[in-house]
């Protein structure tokens, strides 16, 4: 393994588990365990599932104008965010293309917003050359701050026996500061699986106890729970829609094209605005699809997509086994001519045509 990769501090214990490792982001994080990635997406979808993502990022914005900042850098419209809400959100290029998709919390006193790992360097960049006249202050804390995320049915179960406050009205896209366990953590419900839970940002030399504590309890109380590695993480965002970053959204995608139109408040003046608003007016000439193989096989990103008359009209984004709906499928751009539930596509698989067919999104509905 490259020894210039990044450890979390949770490495050996995912290597004591018997974890299979792989780079990722410039980490060596854990992909699957010995229970392999399929029933760890069952285990998910029927319990819970617990993530170490600490791999992600974390920036904070501070100043009598950060919301004005933040409001002209993603799509979301931060204005209306009240203290303890968390918002989904784009940053784009002028051109409308995604500089990432990040998740904004509004903490008092500061915003504290979550951004992928692959991207840190550049959306710091990003962040910081946008600040033009804004009296702002930017803090990367991605150092200090440990993030994991405990998803599925259970997962509230679980989290109620570590906390001292009701979670009875403790509502989906919000958040709160509290002791878990008795490490001070900011706990936002919201996720990346579709099913319920949290994610968990807490000081990174507790992530051990944090870690250990919630599997305890969930044991201790008959629940099952979890490690859960990159590959089922991959495949529970996938069946509700859910876009990761360099698949179905990247720098020469816009948020329209990736039917991410509903994230992006046009009565808010974001950087790429006139861009997406020019798109929408001349109309798009490529639209995300989902689609299912009509007979077994694997689907990758990259793929070519192909009319049933063998011409090439798109390319396959994601392509993987989806285990709750039991379906090989996948997700890729086409004309939107092609993009009607029901239309006959192949996926040239090793050069060889696959028959597929264009499905409603999402495969999976998220619980909440």
């Amino acid at each position: 393994m490259d020894k210039t990769l990044k450890r979390t501090e949770l490495y050996q214990w995912h290597v004591d588990q018997g974890a299979r490792l792989v780079p990722f982001a410039g980490w060596e994080m854990p992909l699957q365990y010995p229970a392999g990635p399929v029933e760890e997406h069952h285990i998910t979808r029927r319990s819970a599932g617990l993530f170490d993502i600490n791999h992600m990022g974390q920036i904070t914005i501070t100043g009598p104008e950060a919301t004005a900042y933040l409001n002209n850098l993603v799509t979301a419209d931060v204005s209306k965010m009240t203290e303890y809400q968390a918002s989904y959100g784009l940053m784009c290029y002028e051109n409308g293309g995604v500089v990432d998709d990040v998740f904004i919390y509004r903490l008092p006193e500061r915003w504290f917003v979550v951004i992928n790992a692959d991207n840190l360097d550049k959306d710091w960049q990003w962040m910081t050359d946008h600040r033009d006249s804004y009296d702002v202050t930017l803090t990367n804390v991605s150092s200090e701050t440990y993030m994991i995320a405990l998803q599925g049915p259970r997962a509230m179960d679980i989290l109620q026996r570590l906390v001292h406050v009701d979670l009875l009205g403790f509502r989906r896209f919000t958040a709160m500061e509290t002791d878990v366990g008795d490490i001070p953590s900011v706990v936002g419900r919201t996720g990346y699986t579709g099913e319920d839970g949290v994610e968990l940002f807490f000081p990174p030399e507790n992530a051990l106890e944090m870690w250990e504590g919630i599997l305890h309890i969930a044991h201790t109380a008959g629940i099952e729970a979890n490690a859960i590695g990159l590959a089922a993480r991959d495949s529970l965002r996938f069946e509700p829609g859910f876009s990761l970053y360099g698949h179905e959204i990247t720098a020469d995608i816009t948020p329209l094209e990736a039917n991410l139109g509903w994230a992006c408040k046009f009565q808010s003046d974001f950087i790429g605005k006139a861009a997406l608003l020019k798109q929408k007016e001349t109309g798009l000439s490529r639209k995300l699809i989902a689609f299912e193989l009509t007979k077994k096989g694997m689907p990758r990103q990259g793929y070519a997509v192909t009319n049933v008359n063998g011409e090439t009209i798109g390319e396959v984004v994601t392509g993987l086994y989806a285990p709750t709906v039991n379906r090989y499928c996948g997700h890729a751009f086409v004309p939107p001519e092609y993009a009607k539930v029901g239309t006959e596509l192949n996926i040239l698989i090793r050069n060889k045509p696959k028959a597929a067919v264009v499905s409603k999104r999402p495969f999976y509905k998220p619980t909440y």
